[in-house]
């Protein structure tokens, strides 16, 4: 088995840090232009856009909580605090440890920020000792960055590596309701986060939401299952045979990454090329991969049950082209890739093959989002 730790890499330069996460601060504005754009042609509805909205402002907040633990790394704090450990070689995301560090360090906030000084008495400080001493104020400095990460903990809404389902109400009532359920996870094999939409139909005699037996259970079994390398469709007719009053009738996953950049990250193919060329400013040098796979259910066949009884089973849509539907196990998937102009302008140049039906995103540094 491949040791994870071996393709990561801790950023211990301050600057370096720094410029990593406004970096991602970019990405994560214009994730949520992309979405707008996405809306526009009718590959997403509203109610999507406004889920991945969620998701994609969660992992703004979590980079964000992270920006502010590591604002010191590579400084001088008077005690050995560490660095932030990303992917470099795989997801150019930060590992799913960090994560994991961060949510115990969620738990435990309160009881941090309680014995801090406030932010108000810790700037006093510094200018005491800027004023006074006429030294930089390394250590409180370092100090402030914790409270300020404790903050963002303690106001919640971050992505975590498990951010359970939610249910939400689309239409119909008793026999047949209809629901959305949302949920996401940080795949720890790939370090990278991915969203859950699944729109099923429910012959419950209770409504799903409020079924204390049925709700904990699908919610459990939904999680065990959110992992990158099961198909949707295995995904789905599982689901499908483990609750014989809950029907899916379409299931997507949204894989965000990986994210390419020249300085951060040393993943292979045509992208690390198309960077290396375009020798792009600080802020412009980086490429966001993302893949969009869709499972629909076909139709529906009834299958005996006991004695007496009956239960529908799905019969899911797979692609038809090529076969590539067994490969994949999706009715469709689309990739894409967003980028801001100047690596656009390199990858059209030297126009890499496998990338003709990749649906491309080109940011301005205005904001503009064009698609191509």
């Amino acid at each position: 088995m491949t040791d994870p730790n071996h393709d990561h890499v801790g950023l211990s330069d301050t600057f370096a840090s720094r410029r990593y996460f406004q970096k991602f601060e970019a990405i994560t504005r214009h994730l949520g232009r992309v979405a707008a754009v996405l809306e526009t042609e009718g590959a997403l509805n509203s109610n999507e856009v406004r889920i991945l909205a969620r998701y994609v402002l969660s992992l703004a907040f979590t980079f964000r909580a992270l920006s502010m633990k590591y604002l010191l790394a590579g400084r001088d704090t008077g005690q050995f605090f560490g660095s932030l450990t990303m992917d470099n070689h795989e997801s150019g995301f930060p590992a799913a440890s960090e994560l994991m560090v961060m949510a115990n360090d969620a738990q435990q906030a309160e009881r941090h920020l309680e014995g801090m000084p406030s932010v108000a008495d810790l700037k006093r400080q510094m200018i005491e000792q800027i004023v006074g001493a006429q030294e930089v104020p390394t250590r409180l400095q370092f100090a402030l960055s914790q409270r300020l990460y404790y903050e963002e903990l303690q106001r919640g809404n971050l992505f975590w590596v498990r951010n359970d389902p939610v249910a939400e109400w689309q239409g119909g009532a008793f026999p047949r309701t209809t629901f959305r359920l949302h949920w996401a996870v940080y795949d720890s094999q790939v370090n990278l986060p991915t969203i859950y939409l699944m729109e099923l139909e429910d012959t419950g005699a209770t409504a799903l939401p409020k079924d204390t037996r049925r709700w904990p259970e699908v919610q459990a079994h939904l999680m065990g299952q959110s992992l990158g390398g099961l198909k949707l469709l295995t995904i789905a007719r599982g689901f499908d045979q483990s609750f014989d009053d809950l029907h899916p009738k379409r299931l997507r996953r949204i894989h965000l990454g990986p994210m390419y950049s020249h300085s951060y990250t040393r993943q292979s193919g045509p992208l690390r090329e198309v960077l290396a060329e375009a020798k792009a400013p600080p802020g412009q040098d980086w490429t966001l991969a993302a893949t969009f796979e869709d499972l629909e259910s076909e139709r529906v066949e009834t299958e005996r049950t006991g004695w007496f009884g009956t239960v529908e089973r799905e019969v899911f849509a797979l692609d038809p082209f090529s076969g590539r539907g067994v490969e994949t196990g999706a009715t469709r998937m689309e990739r894409m890739i967003i980028l801001p102009e100047r690596p656009f302008q390199v990858l059209s140049e030297k126009n890499p093959p496998g990338f003709a039906g990749v649906r491309k995103f080109v940011v301005s540094p205005g904001g503009r989002v064009l698609r191509y």
